[in-house]
Parts: structure tokens; sequence; C-alpha cells
């Protein structure tokens, strides 16, 4: 796309974190915003303040991972400002813990955000975007989609699965010569609440038999979220290089060089065909 003025970005998530930044930079290029969240009181600051800022914006409850909530979602959103031009695949959980120790509690919350989100997503709006041909899908992925750490098995899985997602819909829709571009969003820690995201997770997925975390427990998940706010690369960052990305039909975007060195570890094992031996000690394992 070379010419985001007076079109519609939709963006999942959109309420907080990068999905709030996204919104704010896309309203910032003149585009009109659907922002749509799980969390109704993040929903409604985030429209009051782009709002404020002069963007026009339409904000709506929305569960990605249940697809009738996702289509009520989209026939407001393009009733309200029109159809999609760039659609933002964003809205992710994050969880850790080792694979002895997961639910299918942990399993189903975790993919049916981060997975079934994007599938749903690409369901109900990728047609439409072929069919004018023009438009630009982003797909938050992340370095967990490179990597297969100890302790973010379902993470991981799910970050793997939209990874090569993405990567399959940018060769089809080259090979069919359609103008829709697609950009896999590769965030290392970028400082959002995405550690906190349990706060919203359903309690018909919450194992109700589980142990609470413990003190020990609760004080490493406030470093890590200390730390992620100390260290952590803003979301608004991470914003302009998705903006620059969809204007330029850039496909892999990483946020920072912090994990290409256990990237390319893990490449290099695969083509020499060795055990793997990820580094265990990624600031993530803070979580366990």
């Amino acid at each position: 796309m070379k010419n985001l003025k007076n079109k519609v970005a939709v963006i999942t998530g959109g309420a907080s974190g990068m999905g709030l930044a996204f919104a704010h930079r896309f309203a910032a290029a003149g585009m009109s915003v659907a922002i749509a969240d799980i969390e109704e009181a993040a929903l409604t600051t985030a429209v009051a303040e782009l709002t404020a800022a002069g963007a026009e914006v339409f904000g709506g409850l929305c569960d990605v991972s249940d697809i009738d909530s996702f289509r009520r979602f989209a026939a407001d959103a393009d009733a309200a400002l029109g159809p999609a031009q760039v659609l933002c695949l964003n809205a992710g959980v994050a969880g850790s813990g080792d694979m002895v120790d997961l639910t299918m509690a942990d399993w189903n919350w975790l993919l049916g955000v981060n997975l079934w989100g994007v599938i749903h997503g690409l369901d109900i709006y990728l047609n439409g975007l072929v069919a004018r041909n023009e438009g630009h899908v982003v797909v938050t992925a992340s370095v967990a989609g490179h990597t297969s750490f100890p302790g973010l098995g379902p993470c991981s899985t799910s970050k793997h699965a939209v990874s090569t997602i993405a990567e399959t819909l940018h060769n089809e829709l080259s090979a069919a010569g359609s103008d829709v571009g697609v950009t896999s969003l590769c965030p290392g820690f970028v400082a959002t609440g995405i550690f906190n995201s349990g706060r919203n997770r359903p309690e018909h997925l919450t194992d109700s038999l589980a142990e609470l975390p413990s003190d020990e427990q609760l004080e490493r998940q406030q470093m890590v979220q200390e730390w992620m706010a100390a260290n952590a690369k803003d979301p608004a960052e991470v914003a302009d290089l998705v903006h620059d990305a969809v204007l330029e039909q850039t496909f892999w975007v990483f946020t920072d060089p912090d994990h290409i060195e256990s990237i390319e570890q893990r490449h290099e094992e695969i083509r020499h065909r060795r055990n793997p031996a990820q580094d265990q000690n990624i600031g993530l394992s803070l979580m366990d």
C-alpha cells in the first residue's frame, strides 16, 4: 500500500500495548481505526484516548477465540467505518510452565487466542481484501515462533503456527499476483502487559484444581514486569516499524537483535542435524 490516508485499519488486542500503539500510529497517518479487545475498561479508555487525539475510531468487545464474537465485531466495525484495508491480527496472551505440568485448559486458552484468533481473522477478512486487491495483513508472531525455549511450549507452538500461516499466505498471494501484502511481526521484549494476560483468562478455561502461584513465583513475575518496564522496547517504536512495513511491503519485522543468535543457533542445529541445545537462560524463564 502506498497511501494510508482515509483507509481503515482493524486491530485486535487494540486497547493496550502494541495494539493501541498501532491504532495511534495508523490514526496519525490519516486512517480510521477499529479496535477489538476483550477487556471492556481498557477498550473504553482507549477509544476515549484515540478520539481525544482526533482519530475516527470504533471500539468493540471481541473474544477472538470465539468466531461468532469476532464476526459480530467485524460486522459492527464495517458498518461504522467501512471495509478494512489493513488488518492487524495482534491479540495475544502468554503463559509458561513445563509440558509435564500443563493442563488442557492451558493449551485451549493460549491456542484459542494466539492461533485461532489469527485463523478467525483471516476467515472473516481475507476474501474481501483479495477481492478488492488492496490491503495488508499484519500477523503478530514472536521470536517464540523461531525458537523453542523450555517452559514456553504453548506460546511457542502458537507462534510457530502463525509464523507459517503468515509466510504461506505471503507466498500464495505473491504467486497469484495479488497486491495484498503480508507482514510477520516478530517482537522480542516489548513493554506491554502480556505477562499479566491471565487477568482476562475465561473462567471455563481456568483449572480450578490448580495450585495458586507461590510467593516465589509471584515475586519472579513482578521482577519480569519491572525488567520489562525498564528495558523492553516502547510499543510506539514497534508501531513505527509496522507502519513502515505496510507502506514498504516488508514481510519480516523483528523488533530487536537480542534473539537473533538463538534463532541462528537453531537453524544451524537443523542444518547439521544436531540435537537441540537452546539457551535456557531466556528472561521469560523468570515466569516459571
